[in-house]
């Protein structure tokens, strides 16, 4: 069992046709190599993840915002969520709770409900290595930056070795 970190790449709020989203994408990795793990979620999960995000206080407390004030109160911490598993579009995570004789205890739970939770205690996020080798995309944006590199490499190499003679 491989844990890696992961951070919040971005949070689609969908609506209608429009799937919500949340895609993760290991964190610190910037070649070109790096994936995305795409989850899909509903509309209010997003809206939970992103206003957790945001830090936008709600009038009241959301279900999450009283999770993480219990908690608190039962002297106990939120340590990390981990995405574990997934079957066919289904995803699975668990809580790792530490209380207060430090004792690490994992409940089930739903992928953006870990999620919204990490994002409200400042809690890592992981992915199962498993899961990234099943559901994981290519971040075509860090290939597309790594080619752009490649190529202004090679253009900067071409005019650095130019010679008068080759405009003859």
């Amino acid at each position: 069992m491989s844990l890696i970190r992961m951070d919040i790449k971005t949070v689609i709020v969908g609506g209608g046709p429009v799937a919500s989203l949340v895609v993760l994408q290991p964190r610190g990795v910037n070649d070109g190599s790096s994936v995305q793990l795409p989850i899909r979620i509903g509309p209010i999960e997003a809206t939970a993840i992103s206003m957790g995000i945001g830090n936008e206080p709600p009038e009241r407390p959301m279900t999450h915002d009283l999770l993480r004030k219990t908690i608190k109160a039962l002297d106990a911490k939120l340590v990390g969520v981990s995405i574990v598993d997934v079957s066919g579009t289904t995803f699975y995570a668990t809580l790792m709770l530490a209380n207060f004789a430090g004792l690490v205890i994992e409940v089930d739970c739903r992928p953006s409900d870990a999620i919204a939770l990490a994002v409200r205690c400042g809690a890592p996020i992981y992915a199962e290595e498993s899961v990234l080798e099943t559901a994981a995309m290519p971040d075509f944006d860090a290939i597309d930056e790594a080619e752009k590199e490649r190529s202004f490499e090679e253009f900067h190499s071409f005019v650095e070795n130019l010679n008068p003679e080759d405009f003859d």
